[in-house]
């Protein structure tokens, strides 16, 4: 049975935050990453079906590269989808930071609800994996939650660091990781939700990577926890669900999955 989007009903507005703005250069492509076809459809558009299908009122996509193709990928989803435009290619911090003229108004009144942030590159999300993190996060009044996978190998992806009570920490990225959280094999697939006037109140107090220049959304759950905020997780994300798609190899290989979950269907499109 399919279960019922947890939104219906509630009071506070479900949105979704979809970071589309790369280039994704190690495809050695000119095409945005996230126009790619997944089950004969740019990948986003399997994100953005799985936010619909969880229960978003709304999904802001944040363009940047080529943002002419995506907005032409997600045509057919009408007026369900809006843009924010990531001018210049700052990390993902400053991605979701360029989404906040969406919100001005909520926030000017206060509100602003929950809003997931997640990757538009990962056309394998389940929109019951999002449920599940919805239901967690709203039942336990967190500022922010995340679904996290436990991988075999977790090479390349930052680490989830818990405390001894087993609750989280933070998030550290592999470059910067010890050998002891190298160790760890639960890792951050970049699937978020917070409450949107938290979440941008933290955002302004993310500070530029010193490696990299960038703003990183994944400072986000440790400045709420420093604040005061509960910050809850969920080992949620089935391995397949987060693999890389950085080769047409590998892009392969996901539209192969994406085809036989869905019976070898290519997909409707318009968020159907």
């Amino acid at each position: 049975m399919t279960p019922t989007p947890t939104n219906t009903g509630s009071a506070r507005p479900l949105s979704a935050i979809i970071l589309a703005a790369g280039k994704g250069t190690r495809m050695q492509s000119d095409l945005p990453k996230v126009c790619h076809p997944v089950g004969g459809r740019p990948m986003v558009c399997a994100v953005i079906d799985a936010c619909l299908e969880a229960g978003c009122e709304r999904v802001v996509v944040v363009v940047g590269y080529k943002q002419e193709l995506v907005r032409e990928a997600c045509a057919s989803y009408a007026d369900r989808v809006e843009f924010a435009v990531q001018d210049e290619q700052l990390g993902t911090g400053h991605a979701v930071v360029c989404a906040r003229g969406a919100y001005e108004a909520e926030l000017a009144a206060g509100g602003g609800g929950d809003a997931f942030v997640l990757c538009g590159d990962g056309p394998l999300i389940r929109a019951e994996t999002l449920r599940t993190l919805l239901d967690l996060h709203r039942g336990t009044k967190a500022a922010g939650t995340l679904a996290t996978a436990t991988l075999d190998n977790p090479t390349g992806y930052g680490r989830v660091v818990r405390g001894a009570d087993g609750r989280f920490a933070c998030i550290v990225e592999q470059k910067n990781a010890t050998p002891e959280e190298l160790a760890i094999r639960e890792v951050n697939p970049s699937y978020y939700i917070f409450g949107v006037a938290g979440l941008f109140k933290a955002l302004e107090r993310v500070t530029k990577n010193e490696t990299t220049g960038e703003y990183y959304v994944t400072d986000v759950p440790a400045i709420l926890l420093a604040d005061g905020g509960r910050v809850e997780v969920i080992d949620a994300v089935p391995p397949e669900d987060i693999l890389s798609i950085n080769t047409l190899e590998q892009l392969a290989e996901v539209d192969r999955i994406y085809r036989e979950r869905r019976g070898g269907s290519s997909g409707t499109g318009g968020g159907a």
